[in-house]
């Protein structure tokens, strides 16, 4: 692959790390104006789906038919990476600041590597457990708990939750491609069944679903609350999985993976200019060790271990 070919593929990775990046700050926006985490979940979803409704009839027009298990597919989508990740993520920014959920979230790997490790009994490579060992240390920065810093207990529990979510999407990513359905129809599909799960949810009053039409602020401006909504649905949703999907098809899974980490960058400074959310050094310094930590795994273990 060349510098021509690949340059556009990074550009494009880029900007889904960007896109998606921003959902964090966005929801804090909005939960600092009375919404509960559902209640964002529930708009990124829905407003992703009518978003994606479009590209998503441009591919049935074509032709394209569901086969024997598609269909479980986005469900299982829909439930878990989609509608778990964005709950509990959501609700982890309501109890931390962005950039200490997003890490949290980000052990996934770590956490598919255990699963992995126990159900295979196949020990992983040397290199693989030195990046576990750095993601674990990281996270103690990330925390400040040597310094003595106060730990959210429901904000860390709530990041894990996101954190097996997460790890539940890489491992349904691997069905993209095979005999899996098309990327565009899990995405869209599952944000269909998410929206609808996580209405059912609140109108059961299994967990608060309460929004509000007050304004937000975003790098100290006031906006209405819309913007936040558009915000998180359209540009950190819709843009960023349509864009993560270009990348990938450009990149290969494997690179575009790694440069889907530049999502931390760009959500700890976003949560800096938008929600002034300003890091310490300590969860700077655990930040980087983290996402070397992650980086370090991925390149040690096969891609079909680690998606």
């Amino acid at each position: 692959m060349g510098r021509s070919s690949t340059a556009p593929g990074l550009a494009i990775a880029l900007l889904s790390g960007f896109s998606f990046g921003l959902a964090g700050p966005f929801a804090a926006s909005l939960l600092a104006a009375g919404w509960s985490p559902p209640a964002v979940a529930l708009g990124r979803l829905a407003g992703a789906a009518v978003l994606l409704a479009v590209p998503l009839g441009v591919v049935l027009a074509r032709g394209w038919r569901p086969r024997a298990g598609h269909r479980r597919a986005v469900v299982v989508y829909g439930l878990v990476p989609l509608a778990g990740a964005q709950v509990c993520y959501f609700s982890a920014v309501g109890h931390l600041s962005v950039g200490v959920a997003l890490l949290i979230e980000y052990t996934a790997p770590v956490l598919l590597l255990g699963w992995t490790w126990a159900r295979t009994r196949a020990r992983p490579r040397p290199a693989t457990l030195a990046g576990a060992a750095l993601a674990a240390a990281g996270l103690v920065l990330v925390l400040d708990v040597a310094r003595g810093a106060a730990v959210d207990v429901v904000g860390v529990l709530w990041g894990l939750g996101a954190a097996v979510c997460l790890a539940a999407y890489f491992r349904l990513s691997a069905l993209v491609g095979g005999d899996g359905p098309p990327a565009l129809v899990l995405t869209a599909g599952g944000a269909v069944v998410g929206s609808a799960v996580v209405a059912l949810v609140g109108v059961a009053g299994l967990l608060p679903l309460t929004a509000t039409t007050a304004p937000i602020d975003l790098a100290g401006w006031t906006a209405p609350w819309w913007v936040g909504v558009v915000g998180v649905a359209a540009l950190s949703t819709a843009l960023a999985y349509l864009t993560g999907i270009a990348a990938v098809r450009r990149l290969g899974s494997r690179l575009a993976s790694f440069v889907g980490l530049s999502e931390v960058l760009f959500a700890v400074l976003g949560a800096w200019w938008l929600v002034a959310q300003r890091p310490t050094a300590t969860q700077v310094a655990g930040g980087v060790l983290v996402v070397a930590a992650i980086a370090l795994i991925r390149w040690a273990e096969p891609p079909e271990t680690v998606a």
